[in-house]
């Protein structure tokens, strides 16, 4: 078994050597890609350090596996050359989600859409992995007619970038060039992405899109505001369901409760609920404040945090990748 990590020197893919190692997979070979600029470098893993080798050489190697975070724009040169020699492509960049050929994966959701031939997997947007957690299963019992969702989104989303405005900031600084059009510093952005021309953002129609893809109900209503908040780590969600039929705040509870990977922390008379600061690095989605909407029939409000970093890019494309070696190659 041999694995690439392409784009193996950013946030996420540093990351994602991190939670191969917490997570012990089984490799013969592991192989540590990035742009040219960082061809020569050393990363550790597991204890020996790893040099970083260039794309052309990963695909030349010819791994079973090939985990990307490098961008839409490389992962739409190369992903194919990994493809056409055999490899199994997870990719955590936009540029394969929408697809029609390629599976959109959450695995403790969708596993069963990949097959032997998905030469191509996309994992979804951080924003989006996070909520459908929550949502499948609930869907599944009540069926969803329309979300409202608003999201709090920390500045790890925009990778070193942000980290890097945000820091320099709060040191009275400025960061040259920003990550964003504004101060983030103690301000907050109504801006996730870039500008659509109907005047919704890229962050906000990944939510849209994706979502229905992966609940496989291309039927749901959801409109979505990305905001952009100063925190350094973990994405917080306001989501607002109506279903089809139903439902008692027990069922709720205990559907979350039953669904792997989700935490409920839900006691408004302690204060306790889900927050950024606590879920920072945990692979955990944390669901609180979950509420009847009297303003609808069949209305629920549900808050939703995760790690953007962890459960939101790298461990999915880890699970993803676990799956496979599980069901498609000999143990």
């Amino acid at each position: 078994m041999k694995i690439a990590v392409v784009g193996a020197t950013g946030l996420v893919g540093g990351k994602m050597l991190q939670v191969l190692e917490e997570q012990n997979v089984k490799t013969d070979e592991l192989l540590v890609a990035a742009s040219e600029h960082s061809v020569g470098k050393e990363l550790l893993f597991q204890g020996d350090k790893l040099k970083v080798v260039s794309v052309e050489d990963a695909i030349a190697a010819s791994p079973e596996i090939a985990i990307f975070s490098a961008g839409a724009a490389a992962s739409k040169t190369y992903a194919p050359r990994f493809a056409g020699k055999g490899a199994f492509v997870i990719d955590n960049s936009s540029a394969w989600r929408m697809d029609e050929r390629v599976p959109l994966v959450v695995p403790e959701i969708n596993a069963d859409v990949i097959s032997r031939d998905s030469r191509i997997i996309a994992n979804p947007n951080c924003s989006t992995i996070q909520m459908v957690m929550a949502l499948a299963p609930l869907h599944k019992a009540f069926g969803i007619k329309r979300l409202v969702v608003s999201t709090y989104q920390s500045v790890s989303g925009s990778g070193m970038k942000g980290l890097r405005q945000l820091a320099l900031e709060e040191r009275g600084k400025t960061a040259e060039p920003p990550a964003y059009p504004h101060p983030i510093h103690h301000n907050v952005l109504p801006q996730g992405g870039d500008f659509n021309a109907d005047g919704y953002t890229s962050e906000e129609q990944k939510l849209i899109d994706e979502t229905r893809k992966i609940l496989r109900a291309p039927h749901i209503a959801i409109t979505a505001t990305a905001v952009r908040v100063p925190v350094v780590g973990g994405h917080s969600e306001a989501v607002n369901v109506e279903f089809e039929n139903p439902f008692e705040l027990f069922m709720v509870r205990n559907l979350l409760q039953a669904m792997p990977g989700v935490v409920v922390q839900d006691d408004p008379s302690s204060c306790q609920y889900p927050m950024a600061i606590e879920a920072y690095d945990k692979d955990e989605v944390f669901v609180g404040r979950i509420r009847r909407d009297f303003s609808v029939e069949n209305g629920l409000n549900l808050w939703i945090v995760s790690d953007n970093i962890r459960k939101g890019a790298a461990t999915n494309a880890v699970q993803i990748a676990t799956y496979l070696i599980a069901h498609f190659f000999k143990q």
